[in-house]
């Protein structure tokens, strides 16, 4: 797998900047100028931050059903509990009622994170006394077993919008770092797992061609397939993971997080097999779903993480009238080179793309 080390940590919060805009928002601005020496102090510092200017909004709060014995009625009446108090002789109602609370699932999920970072050696104390401090005002909220959140099942809404970067954050740390030891205790690793670092670094690449070139149409856009009979029973959905169009130009672009850009094939490396004819079909269908209209031959970029491997890809073939390109991104690098980069892909397959980019941020 492709583990932190290869990437300076610094630049996880720049993509995470791009996934997640409230960090360019305001409040953050020393979280920008610290340096990292691991992803544990990252993600303490951006929570520090976030927490904080939650407070600052109030903590979100959701109706809970509660069932509490009183003396005066509230809400409905709990009818066994209500007979139990009154064969114990005591003279209360049990009563069934919905409170506004903060012990809700975005809270605990919240909490839940920030209590196994406290426990992480290499968190700064500063960041710890800050986190400590505002889990003061999360007394009355309960952890959660991390295993079982259902993260796709989680909704935002308008009242609690503001939870979607700190949420955000909480899942890479609790589905993607999290460990279980032989005792059933948990531990954080020192890495992002790649299957969500694989979502992160799809997600940058999109968000930076989103925010940065406004001029290009970017988006992760599903083809139809190009059907002579129009029957599709069965056929997977094709989303590419980015689509950028200015006028009749189109690349689709496939990002790839993997521990190893090439694979052995007996005694030679080759690109992997089935992200080729992935990105192929992609581009001919794209072909096929704009036959009818005037643009120039689709081109499709296979873009991988770049790895500490000697050998790493930078090829681009012409197939069929169409090309098909296959590279890397080097994420070890200043965050400056990891933009020069993406902007030498948008000015080498977009006309004037990088002068007017110039000019939109002048």
């Amino acid at each position: 797998m492709i583990k932190d080390k290869t990437i300076l940590i610094k630049n996880i919060y720049y993509m995470l900047s791009y996934a997640f805009t409230s960090l360019t928002q305001g409040g953050y601005e020393n979280v920008e100028k610290e340096e990292f020496e691991n992803i544990h102090n990252l993600f303490a510092a951006i929570l520090a931050k976030g927490i904080g200017r939650q407070l600052k909004q109030g903590l979100y709060r959701e109706y809970v059903e509660r069932t509490e014995s009183l003396p005066t009625l509230r809400g409905k009446i709990d009818l066994n509990g209500t007979v139990k108090n009154k064969l114990a002789k005591q003279k209360v109602i049990s009563c069934e009622f919905d409170e506004l609370s903060e012990n809700n699932l975005l809270n605990q999920i919240i909490k839940t994170t920030v209590m196994l970072l406290l426990r992480q050696k290499n968190v700064s104390s500063d960041h710890k006394s800050d986190l400590k401090k505002e889990m003061l005002f999360f007394s009355n909220v309960d952890m959660i077993e991390p295993t079982a959140i259902h993260w796709s099942s989680i909704r935002f809404k308008r009242n609690n919008n503001t939870y979607r970067m700190l949420i955000g954050i909480c899942q890479l740390v609790l589905e993607g770092m999290l460990l279980t030891t032989d005792k059933g205790d948990y531990k954080l690793a020192t890495f992002i797992k790649p299957e969500l670092m694989s979502r992160l670094y799809e997600k940058f690449i999109l968000e930076y061609y989103n925010q940065e070139y406004k001029e290009l149409d970017a988006s992760a856009s599903q083809i139809p397939w190009g059907l002579d009979d129009g029957i599709g029973t069965m056929l997977p959905i094709m989303q590419t993971d980015i689509t950028l169009t200015q006028g009749e130009k189109t690349l689709i672009i496939d990002a790839k997080y993997y521990s190893s850009t090439l694979q052995q094939h007996y005694d030679r490396m080759t690109i992997y097999s089935k992200n080729l004819y992935q990105i192929f079909t992609y581009v001919k269908n794209k072909e096929y779903e704009l036959k009818d209209k005037p643009h120039d031959p689709i081109a499709g970029m296979l873009l991988y993480a770049k790895t500490d491997e000697e050998t790493y890809p930078d090829n681009d073939y012409k197939m069929s009238g169409n090309e098909i390109g296959v590279h890397t991104l080097d994420l070890n690098v200043e965050f400056s080179g990891i933009r020069e980069q993406l902007d030498g892909i948008a000015e080498r397959y977009f006309a004037y793309a990088k002068a007017i980019n110039s000019a939109v941020n002048s």
